[in-house]
């Protein structure tokens, strides 16, 4: 998975592990004082759960690509100054202490960075059809819940949080 040349925006979703090196170097403009990365690893565990072994994820590919670039064009509406965006996402199995999602920024200033971030790992959740399998000793479930997506333009372009 490489990034785009020339472009200020990278998403997309991946079957390999996610390249958390590449992302961080890519990410960095020298306009930009603020870069922030965030990486979502699998856990060995969530509430009820101990023991989870691995992590499953599928995607609905067709909505979730157009869906992740609306969601870095919302986070674009709502700080014009930040710079470049990733927003990847692991499909299929991933490992206890990988990677699952990665979103990096970067901006003039921290608070925006921090912000845009912030905004892009919500709104992702929220909104992109992503699904988890979990693996644990005693079985394995796709989820606690069934699981509310949100239209992505519906997403505020200011003010308000996502959740």
């Amino acid at each position: 998975m490489n990034p785009p040349d020339a472009a200020e925006t990278w998403t997309g979703l991946s079957q390999s592990p996610l390249p958390l090196d590449k992302v961080l170097g890519w990410v960095g403009r020298p306009d930009c004082g603020g870069t922030v990365l965030f990486s979502g690893t699998a856990r060995d565990h969530s509430e009820g759960r101990p023991g989870v072994t691995v992590l499953e994820y599928e995607a609905y590919e067709e909505q979730a690509a157009p869906r992740m670039v609306i969601l870095v064009d919302k986070a674009r509406l709502r700080w014009p100054d930040i710079g470049r965006v990733a927003l990847l996402h692991r499909v299929g199995r991933v490992e206890i202490g990988d990677s699952a999602v990665v979103v990096a920024v970067s901006a003039p200033h921290r608070e925006e960075a921090f912000a845009a971030a912030r905004f892009c790992i919500d709104g992702l959740k929220a909104t992109v059809p992503i699904w988890k399998k979990e693996v644990w000793p005693d079985g394995e479930s796709w989820g606690l819940e069934a699981q509310h997506i949100s239209d992505a333009e519906a997403l505020p372009a200011s003010g308000e949080s996502v959740r």
